[in-house]
């Protein structure tokens, strides 16, 4: 495992670097020491702390729904009944009001989607140096607590929303409706070339940006919390406005954690919308 950051650089670098697990050059399986260890390990490798907080993260929505779901009564509910029935409105709502047709899954999915993409990035707002240091005392030199920051795991999500599309698609316009779809719009029929490199690129487009979108605003303020850390080390001064700083930025980023989950969910119920309209 990797040394204690000493230059500004090296901090944010270990902060930025996963946990990863994979094969090294010399042919022998084992955790990555630095970011070009992790890189070099190639496709054959995992971030293990973007699966152990995503999954665990994921269990804890399950789980504390579920407790909610067993406990409830029709008298007066206690405050967590009360928030999870807010959620599940606020949800049945945004479905109802983008979706138009009828898919008993679209509600469940969206509900699933924004409470786990919010509850992954609102691993954000937890001070950048607690979990990390602590795994440190435990010997563990990288570890970076936000899922949502890893492209491979915005990739996931939005590759597995894509695949609904895909097969939504086939299965309410069949292979050959599906194949119109992108071949005779939105120019004449003979125009099909265009109009299927065209609408490829749009398809395409959908899980790119989807995942992006999430990857790059929450990598962002990521970055933002590593860099106001860093004033800590100055001046009792500089870190009095650095904590200031912190604590307006970690206000603003509320918004934007929960905005981002709204976000996701709502195009993956649009993308899913779009799929399930019979072609005409």
């Amino acid at each position: 495992m990797s040394a204690a950051p000493e230059t500004s650089a090296e901090y944010i670098k270990h902060h930025l670097t996963n946990l990863t697990y994979g094969q090294h050059a010399d042919g022998h399986w084992g955790f990555a020491h630095s970011a070009a260890d992790a890189i070099e390990m190639g496709f054959w490798s995992i971030n293990v702390d973007s699966m152990l907080f995503s999954i665990g993260l994921g269990v804890l929505f399950l789980w504390g729904f579920r407790v909610a779901a067993k406990t409830a009564t029709t008298g007066v509910p206690g405050g967590w009944q009360n928030f999870v029935e807010w959620v599940v409105e606020f949800i049945d709502e945004s479905v109802r009001g983008s979706f138009s047709g009828k898919n008993d899954m679209i509600g469940p999915l969206a509900l699933t989607i924004f409470v786990w993409v919010f509850l992954m990035n609102f691993m954000d707002l937890i001070a950048v140096d607690w979990l990390p240091s602590l795994a440190g005392m435990l010997g563990v030199g990288h570890l970076k607590i936000v899922p949502s920051t890893d492209p491979n795991i915005t990739f996931g999500l939005s590759l597995s929303v894509f695949a609904l599309v895909l097969y939504y698609s086939f299965k309410f316009k069949g292979a050959g409706g599906f194949f119109a779809e992108l071949a005779f719009h939105p120019f004449p029929k003979f125009l099909m070339p265009i109009n299927l490199l065209l609408e490829g690129v749009t398809l395409i487009a959908k899980p790119v940006s989807l995942s992006l979108r999430l990857f790059g605003n929450m990598y962002a303020g990521e970055m933002i919390f590593i860099l106001i850390a860093l004033m800590y080390g100055g001046s009792w001064a500089l870190g009095a406005f650095g904590g200031v700083l912190q604590l307006g930025w970690a206000i603003f980023h509320i918004l934007i954690i929960t905005l981002q989950a709204f976000i996701f969910m709502t195009l993956t119920i649009v993308y899913l919308d779009m799929a399930c309209q019979e072609s005409h």
